[in-house]
């Protein structure tokens, strides 16, 4: 290496502004040939519903409902929810009643539309940025933020909602959703009655570079696995560009593993929800897995300790509040009659006492008892962690007790 220019720990801003023209940053890489969409960014709906997917082509008319009234406005009334819990649990943190917050501004169309694609038998398997598939799963969000304010190592029983606690290890939560997924085959196999089910993996774009979305992708389509891969391409793993991780569209990397993968809006929650329909049916009725790469942008930061005005754009981000998913649905509610004023005012109310009462939730959350967490570590008492405990006892020992002495 030439020691003269050694690699910046963080991206220079001119570092930045060259990757990004040289990557195509900041056009519109959503009017692309084959991303399917069913409402564009001004609201309108697009003449036709079918796509080619792996030399099929599928009409998505069936997978929707464009005037579904009480539909349309529950899926903007949980996009609204999840982006105002969004803004509460960023300000928690702020103010240092949550040790982290991972944000999804800008992705809640992606994740409601996927969540409300899922039938009760279906099960997700999150990584650590799922709020809205979570609400979508009727997961008390209180409870995800136990995890996050560190009083708990869980938060909620998967087994109650099918959505599986957060995983945050990159990418292992695809190797769980594969396995999950080889077993429901087993299931039936042995007793045929049982429902048609189908797991589905969430991840981002970069743990799509991981290993363990590699292996899960061969196994999955080595047994035809009833899995459904999301990849929600927020554009940024961290401080990295997905162009630096991939030269062709993520849903592209399917046909090397021989099933079909789609690229749909990320932020047009109609699309997403009718794809995602499509995928779960395809993959219930034995037909193997299908990718999704949902593209969208994340318009906040990776997490509450991350800073992306280091590496990213601000006109990038200004170009992408545009799309904004709630605004799309918004237009078109109220063009086609659909929402009024009163619907719109009455869900800010709701949303002001659901943040209200989320704030109250987290703040009389109390951490449990430290040495019962040497209890929780194996099922049966082990002599390792017993001698751990001790050596914890003598430790906190060593303080003074601050109610014998005030």
């Amino acid at each position: 290496m030439n020691g003269g220019r050694l690699p910046t720990a963080e991206f220079e801003v001119e570092e930045v502004e060259r990757a990004a023209r040289t990557a195509g940053l900041g056009q519109d890489r959503q009017a692309e040939p084959g991303m399917l969409r069913i409402l564009d960014p001004e609201g309108r709906l697009a003449d036709g519903m079918t796509a080619e997917i792996a030399g099929e082509l599928v009409d998505f008319a069936p997978y929707l409902s464009t005037s579904d009234a009480p539909h349309l406005l529950s899926l903007y009334r949980d996009m609204y929810l999840v982006r105002r819990f969004d803004q509460e649990s960023t300000a928690l943190q702020r103010q240092g009643q949550l040790a982290l917050w991972v944000p999804l501004t800008g992705q809640e169309a992606a994740q409601i539309g996927s969540g409300r694609a899922m039938e009760a038998q279906d099960y997700a398997f999150p990584t650590y940025r799922e709020h809205g598939v979570a609400l979508t799963r009727g997961v008390e969000l209180s409870e995800i933020l136990r995890l996050f304010r560190g009083v708990t190592n869980g938060g909620w029983d998967p087994r109650e909602r099918n959505f599986h606690l957060y995983t945050l290890v990159l990418a292992a939560q695809s190797l769980h959703a594969v396995g999950y997924a080889m077993g429901i085959q087993r299931d039936q196999l042995a007793d045929p009655s049982l429902p048609q089910a189908a797991s589905v993996a969430y991840f981002g774009d970069g743990a799509s570079s991981e290993g363990d979305i590699h292996e899960s992708m061969v196994f999955a389509a080595s047994f035809d696995a009833p899995v459904v891969f999301f990849c929600q391409n927020n554009q940024w793993a961290i401080s990295v560009p997905s162009t630096v991780q991939t030269r062709v569209p993520l849903a592209k990397r399917a046909e090397g593993y021989g099933f079909p993968g789609v690229r749909v809006d990320g932020n047009d929650v109609l699309a997403v929800e009718a794809v995602t329909r499509w995928a779960l049916e395809h993959a219930r009725t034995g037909r193997g897995p299908v990718l999704i790469e949902a593209y969208t942008y994340r318009m906040s930061a990776h997490t509450t300790a991350d800073d992306p005005t280091k590496y990213r754009l601000s006109g990038d981000e200004q170009e992408w509040r545009t799309r904004d998913p709630l605004a799309r649905l918004e237009t078109y509610l109220r063009s086609a009659g659909l929402a009024n004023d009163a619907f719109f005012e009455g869900l800010a109310g709701e949303a002001r006492v659901m943040a209200s009462d989320l704030r109250a939730a987290v703040l009389s959350m109390t951490a449990p008892d430290l040495e019962s967490r040497f209890a929780a570590v194996y099922a049966e008492p082990h002599p390792l962690v017993q001698e751990e405990l001790r050596f914890f006892q003598q430790y906190e020992s060593g303080f003074a007790d601050e109610g014998k002495h005030a």
